[in-house]
Order: C-alpha cells, then structure tokens, then sequence
C-alpha cells in the first residue's frame, strides 16, 4: 500500500502524466492486452523531451575507443577498468579482457572478466599491445570504488600502464580535463599539460576533446581548447616508443 501511495505521488507531481495514463485506460478499454493497475505505476515524467539527452563524456569516449581498437586492428585488447558497455561491444570484434578492482560478473563469448588491481597489474613489462584505461584513472586512491585511500594512487596507476604496455604498443587514456582540481570523493579532474607529463614515456599519437557542454568531439584538440574546459573528457592515444 505504502509503494501504491508513493508512486501516486510522483504522479500528482506530473499532471501530464496523469492525463496520459487515464487517456491510456480510455483507449485500451476493459480487454486491453496488459494489466493496468494503480500498483504498477512507474512515473517517468522527465523523459518526453524534444531532444534524446546523453552522456556527452561516456557515449562519445566509448565511441573513440572502439574506433582507435579497430583502426589498430589488434588480434586481442587488454581494458582496465573503463565502461562494461565499451569492452562489451568490442569483444564482438576482437577478443577482450576486462580487468577491474572489483571484476564484472558479466558472461559473454570473447569477453573474459577478472579482477585487477591497476596499482599493481598482473602483466609482465612491455606485454600488452592493445590498451586502454578510460575514465579511471581519476579516481585510483579516492577511495570511492573501496580502492586504498592514496594521494598518489593515480600516478602509481599511470606508472604500471606505461611498464606493461608493449613497444609499438598502444594505450587509449582518458581522464577529465579541464583546470586541475579534486572532487571528493569522485575524481581528479587534469590539465593537458599534466597529462603529457606523467605519461613522458610514450609518444602521443592523438588527443581529442570531447567538450562539456556542447558540440561534437574535437579531433587533434589543442592544448588550450583542453585547458579551457570546466569538465571536459580528454582521450589520448599514446604508443610507446
């Protein structure tokens, strides 16, 4: 009853809502195919919108991603703990291997799940030609994922991607980019500049920028077009020398 009467609620708080359900009820009658109980309400009074809104950061990054694996034409890819979406997809084409502090228990053919920790990865030096790390990064030693509270771990992380990747092989990287701060306890947000420093090892291939507010990703972005950002998504392709 207590679930009946708060869901009636979210209703009263969308008058549009309200009208749609009982002009529903109207049109499909005494013999509709589904039930249509007061019980089974579920208000969803935000989504009719003119536009299809999206996560800007993670649809476009993925979609970077999975284009620079192809493009690589790798015969296996190694990810770190980016998004399930992404290793999920590209496992289609190429065989992955997802690792993560806490693993997935995600079943799928050419994707294999198991647990890693990025401050000490399970690869030998110079192993792994095909890598990416994606949105990550930013939040080693946070805390937020149960990891070890540690003001370092990023860099520690950042430290192990560049031992393991192979020569000639190569990682895709993406962090927040914008004026360096941190949001505790979600994530570090990076300058360009950082980046290319702590990653002094390997050769940058590419930088895009994926703008917080609005437009399309920005291919070969510059160093000040990062810097200006808020909250913007950095993806950089590096290949190790």
């Amino acid at each position: 009853m207590k679930r009946t009467i708060k869901k009636i609620r979210q209703y009263l708080l969308a008058p549009f809502v309200l009208k749609d359900y009982f002009a529903f009820k109207k049109l499909a009658g005494k013999r509709g195919r589904f039930s249509l109980a007061v019980s089974d309400m579920y208000p969803c009074p935000l989504d009719k919108t003119v536009m299809t809104g999206f996560d800007r950061h993670y649809v476009y990054h993925t979609a970077w991603a999975a284009r620079k694996v192809a493009e690589i034409k790798s015969e296996f890819h190694t990810d770190i703990s980016s998004s399930l979406y992404f290793s999920s997809i590209v496992s289609a084409f190429v065989p992955v291997k997802f690792y993560d502090y806490r693993p997935a228990d995600l079943q799928l053919s050419g994707l294999a799940s198991e647990k890693g920790d990025l401050m000490k990865l399970p690869f030998a030096d110079n192993s792994i030609k095909s890598l990416s790390c994606m949105h990550t990064v930013e939040h080693v030693g946070l805390g937020r994922y149960g990891d070890p509270i540690d003001p370092d771990g990023d860099l520690k992380a950042i430290k192990e991607l560049q031992r393991v990747l192979a020569s000639g092989g190569s990682l895709l990287f993406v962090v927040p980019i914008g004026k360096p701060k941190i949001q505790f306890n979600a994530h570090r947000i990076y300058s360009y500049g950082m980046i290319k420093e702590y990653f002094s090892e390997l050769e940058l291939r590419e930088f895009s920028l994926i703008p917080e507010k609005s437009g399309p990703m920005i291919v070969n972005a510059t160093a000040d077009q990062a810097n200006g950002e808020v909250y913007g998504c950095g993806c950089f392709w590096f290949v190790k020398k």
